[in-house]
């Protein structure tokens, strides 16, 4: 949860020894669909007695029927109060003689949601064998900014009436006053309960919604004029938005936010990058990107607010 102070974590008891015959595998599927997974994640899929999927901290551009039919496999989807507050059910099948598949979308070690499990299977002498895959964290390397050149990654949660949370701003203010570029990843509300209808005692969830770089942009400009320390200009700080990479049609556009907050970047998933100084190399990268006619200054050593060719 963005922005709130972190529940105390539960105590964990000493690791048990693993036994190879107890297997919990945390298997990365990739950023596109069923096709996405490694030969050595399918094989451990197959192998499986039971698949769960976790689909609330990110989703493919395919659904559990398509992963049904590729693996050979039943998925069972498991949602956030199931990986979160009911780890059990999914560590439990592994004990014994079981094998488990938790498959993630992207790569199983980007969230801490996963360690978790990870970290509870261990304590319970279940064997954990990470399957890793490709992740956004390294394909927003497409766009052309280097991946060593990026600071701390911050995570843009919706705002709403009572809740404005900009814990990120100080985040991206220690990055670019390094010259780091900060990769945002913006939020997700899958399977929110629905709190007017529960108090007329029904269980109802709301529709899945998904951050857009628009929306990340307005949020981006409002925390900027609440804070007012410069962490970035919304007039002139190169920014570069980015949507479902790695998929066959992903969109990439660079400009300050004031340009991207217009841009229409189309279906989900989205993330974006704001950028620090900016090498040459990179530059020659994002120019493929440049909205028509943007107004970006370079941010980098030696050639401070330079206005952009």
């Amino acid at each position: 949860i963005f922005d709130r102070p972190p529940t105390a974590l539960r105590p964990l008891p000493p690791a048990a020894k693993p036994t190879k015959t107890m297997v919990l595998y945390v298997i990365g599927l990739g950023l596109g669909d069923e096709r996405d997974v490694t030969l050595r994640g399918l094989d451990a899929i197959k192998k499986s007695d039971r698949v769960f999927l976790e689909m609330y901290t990110s989703i493919l551009s395919c659904d559990v029927t398509e992963l049904e039919q590729f693996y050979g496999k039943k998925v069972e989807v498991a949602d956030r109060n199931c990986v979160e507050s009911e780890a059990e059910s999914i560590i439990e099948p592994a004990k014994g003689d079981g094998k488990v598949a938790l498959l993630v979308v992207g790569d199983p070690v980007c969230a801490t949601t996963h360690t978790d499990i990870i970290l509870r299977a261990r304590t319970e002498g279940v064997h954990v064998e990470v399957i890793h895959n490709a992740s956004v964290m390294g394909a927003a390397g497409y766009c052309g900014l280097q991946l060593y050149n990026f600071g701390q990654t911050v995570s843009i949660p919706f705002f709403d009436d009572a809740w404005r949370p900009t814990s990120f701003y100080p985040k991206i203010k220690y990055n670019r006053g390094g010259g780091m570029h900060t990769l945002c990843l913006l939020d997700i509300k899958v399977k929110e309960p629905d709190f007017e209808a529960m108090m007329r005692g029904k269980t109802k969830f709301l529709p899945p919604r998904f951050m857009s770089v628009n929306t990340a942009c307005e949020q981006l400009i409002e925390a900027e004029q609440k804070h007012k320390e410069g962490a970035y200009n919304p007039s002139t700080t190169l920014c570069v938005g980015m949507a479902r990479l790695g998929q066959e049609d992903q969109r990439i556009i660079a400009g300050t936010m004031e340009e991207l907050v217009n841009v229409d970047f189309g279906e989900p998933l989205h993330c974006m990058a704001i950028c620090g100084e900016v090498h040459e190399l990179e530059m020659e990268m994002l120019s493929a990107y440049l909205v028509e006619g943007s107004k970006f200054k370079l941010d980098k050593e030696g050639d401070e607010d330079e206005d952009a060719k």
